[in-house]
Order: structure tokens, then sequence, then C-alpha cells
């Protein structure tokens, strides 16, 4: 079955658990804790438990020594330089977190909040960041229990990380602002209650590691990893599915070409095609020597996509795996660095290359829905795919239009946000990633290149009907056979919005049948 994103879970985390501390995480282990498809706990081992203890102790002995710790017993950000009295220390930690509540923009649906709570997790839980292993035990039953902050999506820089919606989840901890528990939107105070929990006094340090850090952005790249994958894939079988039905050259894709020049998204995109070109029967002889370049090279689009997503993978993993808040701790010294590991310049950096990526592929989709609406391309298909012979039928040309737009949207969206990094905060964080902004702008390029991919699925399978019952490769007729039982044919003018919804619907679930983007990680 093809990539799909899960729905999210509104009931308590369930399967194995995944103890953080010492652990290396993947991006799939990351997103099976925030889909609650195991529980997290914290390493028990002795060895790491002292040095989450001793973590701690470096912070307070700084405090102790009357040291300037940056957000302990200073001010932060531009006010750095303010000394802040030992009897308002305790103070702090809760100030810091209400004066960032001014998020805005939709909030972060479940398995997105989900995300961010599981990357701050295991950050903290690495044993540099001098929180308490009562935090990390309180974050692991808040995560674990599905009781999740809800974060407005708009407000960060990406430097200082994202600190306005991460000050979202440090309120849940504390007890303030809104959560959603297992589904439903509630004062985070009644969320704790309900869960037998009382909100949880953040010490000094803890509300800044909470906050400062990219869990945010790199949460929304997690997420759309997969989605990319799913959508290489499907692009994949619709073009073996198209050059079906316009009785394309099948010769494009001779796996000598690929090794000629051996790109290794291109060659497995090129594996994927030839696979799904597969038919029990002799096909049609090509109508052209050499297809339009939005057939023929199909694999080299698509290609740079998966590539793209190979050179983002150990990018990702490092920031998942990483330690970003300010300042850091390094327990066998018993030093705090100040240092600036929450800058997010290497994960907006490589989403502002997928996005190019992504909606190239949207772009190749709509070229090639083009190619079935135009006799001249088609090899004879009816205009516009129309099935009657009514002159006042117009069948997908206006599906074409819907492409179309929805493809010039992705497009626009590909203007780099890493770009446009502005003094911010008093001139303090003068140079920022904007992180979150191309995460953003990555996940909404996403949706549009699926539902752009969706219509050209069913103008493909309507072609395909056009050609015959029996017309189609084993995988195209498979495909037909699993949109057919959500949408008829077109057989006459009709409205098609609710076409697209359900098919696409239907891809989400892993309910179309177009083979796996790759095998299974290794557990």
């Amino acid at each position: 079955m093809g990539s799909a994103t899960p729905p999210p879970s509104s009931t308590p985390a369930r399967g194995p658990a995944l103890a953080l501390g010492r652990r290396t995480l993947s991006i799939e282990q990351t997103l099976a804790l925030a889909r609650g498809e195991c529980r997290a706990t914290i390493d028990d081992d002795p060895d790491h438990r002292r040095k989450l203890e001793r973590s701690r102790e470096v912070v307070v002995e700084a405090q102790r020594r009357r040291e300037a710790v940056y957000g302990v017993t200073t001010g932060v950000g531009a006010s750095a330089g303010n000394a802040i009295p030992e009897a308002l220390w305790g103070e702090m930690p809760h100030n810091l977190i209400r004066f960032h509540g001014c998020g805005t923009g939709r909030f972060l649906d479940e398995t997105e909040a989900a995300c961010v709570l599981v990357l701050r997790l295991a950050t903290l839980a690495r044993g540099h960041s001098g929180v308490r292993t009562q935090l990390l035990e309180r974050l692991c039953e808040l995560l674990n229990q599905r009781a999740l902050p809800r974060i407005p999506e708009e407000g960060s820089v990406g430097a200082s990380g994202d600190l306005t919606p991460l000050s979202y989840l440090a309120a849940l901890v504390i007890g303030e602002r809104e959560a959603t528990l297992r589904g439903r939107v509630l004062p985070a105070a009644e969320a704790l209650a309900e869960l037998g929990l009382e909100p949880l006094a953040l010490q000094p340090k803890e509300s800044l590691a909470l906050m400062n850090g990219t869990s945010m952005m790199t949460a929304l790249a997690c997420l759309c990893f997969e989605r990319a994958e799913g959508l290489a894939r499907l692009a994949a079988a619709i073009t073996a599915m198209i050059v079906d039905a316009t009785h394309g050259n099948r010769a494009h894709f001779d796996a000598r070409v690929f090794a000629l020049k051996p790109h290794p998204g291109q060659t497995l995109c090129a594996e994927w095609i030839r696979a799904d070109l597969e038919s029990d029967g002799t096909p049609p002889a090509p109508a052209r020597l050499q297809d339009r370049y939005s057939l023929r090279c199909a694999p080299h689009v698509v290609g740079v996509l998966l590539d793209a997503l190979a050179h983002a993978r150990p990018i990702l993993e490092i920031e998942i795996n990483g330690i970003d808040d300010n300042p850091l701790v390094d327990p066998d010294a018993g030093d705090l660095l100040h240092a600036r590991n929450f800058y997010g310049g290497h994960v907006a950096f490589v989403l502002d290359g997928l996005k190019t990526a992504v909606a190239n592929v949207a772009d190749l989709l709509d070229r090639q829905l083009v190619l079935l609406c135009v006799p001249e391309t088609s090899d004879g298909l009816p205009a516009n795919l129309v099935a009657s012979d009514d002159v006042t039928h117009h069948g997908f040309k206006a599906m074409q239009i819907t492409a179309s737009a929805l493809t010039a949207e992705a497009l626009k969206l590909c203007m780099p946000a890493s770009v446009f990094s502005r003094s911010t905060e008093s001139h303090n964080q003068d140079k920022v990633s904007m992180g979150s902004i191309a995460a953003r702008d990555y996940r909404r390029i996403l949706e549009l290149s699926e539902t752009v991919a969706v219509i050209a699925l069913l103008a493909a399978c309507q072609a395909l009907d056009l050609r015959g019952s029996e017309s189609g490769t084993r995988r195209g007729r498979a495909l037909r056979a699993a949109l057919r039982k959500e949408v008829p044919w077109v057989a006459e003018d009709r409205r098609q919005d609710l076409d697209i919804e359900r098919v696409l619907a239907l891809y989400r679930s892993a309910g179309l049948p177009i083979g796996a983007p790759r095998p299974p990680p290794k557990a």
C-alpha cells in the first residue's frame, strides 16, 4: 500500500516502550512516538541516571556560586546583561513562559504537537540541559497519556529556536493556557487534573531548556518526510499509467540509460516505473519515438526529490538527536557552555531545497495531465477525457484548471524562507534561520502537490477506462479498482470536488496500492 499519514491517536500510547536518553532516534522512531504507537520512558541505566543528576547539579552549583548564568541569574536575549536578584530567580522560569505567549495562526494538529513534545523530550533526556528527572518523567506521562500542548504555528524566527511556539509546551507543564487531552480541547490545568497531576513548578533553567530549541521546525520536517517519499512513489505510478494510457514509449525507462548516469533517485524512480508498466499481455506499440519531457524525464524530476530526501535524512536525524538549548551543560567537567545550537539553519536550508523538489513533482504531474486532455498528445483519447458525445460536456477541463492553480501556488511558495533573515529582538537576534516558516511552507507545498497528484490519478483512471475495461498494466488495474470502489468514472459532467476529497483521504490512509517507497527500516 502507499505511504500515508496515519490518523492522530486519541488514546494513550500503546505498544513497546522506547527508552530515551542514550538512544539515537530515527525519523521513523520519532514518528512512532508522536503517533502513540509506542511509549516513551527515560533510560534507567544507572550511569545515565547519574549523568542526569550531575547535569542538574551543575546548574544548582553555579547558582550557589552566584555565577552569571544566562536565563538563570540573568535576563534573556538583549536583556542578558541584567542581573536578576537572587530573590527573583524562582520567578524567572514562569515569567519566561508567560511573556512568550503571543503565538498566532492555526494550531498544530495533535500529531504535530506530539512530535514537538517528543523532540523536546529526546533532547532534554540526553543529560546536557540541566533539568530534573522529574520534569523528564512528566513529559513522558503527558506524551503517553496524549495530553498535548495547543501550539499556534506562527511567531518563530528559528533562532533562538522556536521560542514562542515552544512556550506553549512549557505552559502545559505548569498548567497554563490550553491543551488537548485525547482529542478534547480544555484548559491545561483541567487536562492535568483529569490525569491526577498537579502543575509542575519549574526551577531555574528548566523553562529555558523547554523553549530554546528547533523542535517545531524539526517536527514538521519529520512528519513531512514520509509524505514526500509517498508522493514520489505515487508520481511514479501515475507516470506509468499515463505512459500506458497515451501509448507512450516504454524504452525511455530502460535500465541501461540510467546506468550511464546513475543518480540514485532517478535510477530508483525508473525502476518503479518499469515495474508499474508490467502487464499480462503485449503492450501497444509506442505512438511516438520520443515522448514529451514530462513523461520521458519523469524519473529525472522525481529522482531529484528522492535524492534530496536522502540528503535530508542524516541532517534531520542529527537535529533530532542533538542538544539545541542554551546554555548547555558538560556534566563531566562541571561547565556551563553558553552556545548557539538553537540556530535552525540546517533544517531551514534542507526544507527550502525540499520545497522546490516537491513542487517540481506537482508541476510534472500537471504537465502530464495536459497530455491526457489533448488528443494530439494522448494518441486519440477524447479531448478533456469526455466520455459522452454530447458537445455540452467538458469532462476534465476544469480539473486541469484546478490542478494548474494548485501547482502555481506550490511553485510560488518555493521562495526560500532562509534568505529572509532579519534583525530581531533589539538586534540581539540579528541573524535568524526562519526554519519554521520554511517548514510550514514545505507542509503546504506537500498538501497542494498531493492534491495535484490525486487529480492526475483520477484523470489517468478515466483515460484507461476510455481505452477499455481490460486495458492497463497490473498496477494500473489495481489502482483503478481501488479508486472505483470510492468514485465512479465521469460518464457525464458532474461535480468532482468530492471525488478529489475521497481519493485524497484514501491515499493518505494508505488505501492506494502504489507500492512501498522504500524497504521498512530496521528495528
